[in-house]
């Protein structure tokens, strides 16, 4: 049941929906095809739109750089209201705790960004997802010169429902508290082989494994609602990031997701670059 095998459990534990699968079926047709092979990304493309209409969407950060919003009153908390999937609106919505400290993907800043960088830089201003738009003001370094932390401020009139609410920023992006975030393990699993066919090729396969296939990351920051809902089977959309599923070896001690598919299908279009 290694999740990059191409088994029922091993599709299971990584967190393929049994409609999305059946779905496939149906695109491919029942009939048997001798010799024929199907490309893992028509399986992906319809587990990935099963799941875009049934997973719950929350917020978590895989490489984590601290915030700190300077003219945010200490020891103040409030909660966000945050939708669980855009394409149910039965399912509802949760609360997300906002504090003067969060967590950002460390990749969702750069100090000398490009042009057409929308996330933030220094002076240049983001939303943060459900909550307010910041502006970073500062740099934090320690004595190597790796950023550790960023100083920001916020516009309290940005909120959902406040009269700022409509001010227009070209980035928008996830994020957890710091205080009240839950550590967690991910694994970033991707194809086990780095050719589509490797019975075609004329070489031992263990050549061919892709050495990316899993990636193991530890401290990994979840919003409470994540850790509160892990229970075998949940389906999350971590959001501009990908599906997740809790793996069978998690525990509420020790928190442990698996990768079941990335938002977009950068695989293929690697193979294409090719």
């Amino acid at each position: 049941d290694d999740p990059r095998m191409p088994t029922i459990s091993a599709m299971r534990r990584r967190g393929y929906t049994s409609q999305g699968v059946r779905n496939f079926i149906d695109r491919i047709g029942y009939t048997k095809i001798e010799e024929a092979m199907i490309s893992m990304s028509l399986l992906e493309h319809a587990v990935r739109e099963d799941l875009n209409a049934t997973a719950t969407r929350a917020m978590a950060v895989l490489n984590p750089l601290k915030v700190v919003i300077t003219n945010y009153p200490e020891g103040k908390s409030e909660t966000v209201e945050m939708e669980n999937n855009p394409e149910d609106a039965a399912a509802g919505t949760h609360k997300m705790p906002f504090t003067r400290e969060i967590f950002i993907e460390r990749d969702d800043f750069m100090e000398n960004p490009p042009k057409k960088f929308f996330r933030l830089a220094p002076g240049s201003e983001v939303r943060l997802k459900g909550a307010y738009i910041i502006k970073c003001e500062e740099v934090i370094k320690d004595a190597d010169g790796n950023i550790t932390e960023l100083r920001c401020t916020y516009d309290p009139d940005t909120r959902s429902g406040l009269p700022g609410a409509s001010r227009k920023v070209k980035g928008t992006l996830h994020w957890v508290s710091a205080s009240e975030a839950v550590d967690a393990n991910v694994r970033l699993y991707d194809r086990l082989f780095s050719v589509e066919n490797p019975s075609a090729e004329d070489c031992d396969f263990r050549d061919l494994i892709n050495p990316d296939s899993l990636r193991v990351l530890e401290g990994v920051k979840v919003e409470p609602f994540i850790a509160e809902n892990a229970k075998p089977g949940t389906k999350f959309q971590f959001q501009r990031i990908g599906y997740f599923t809790p793996d069978y070896d998690s525990t509420p001690e020790k928190l442990i997701f698996n990768r079941t598919i990335a938002l977009k299908d950068s695989w293929e279009k690697a193979q294409k670059k090719n």
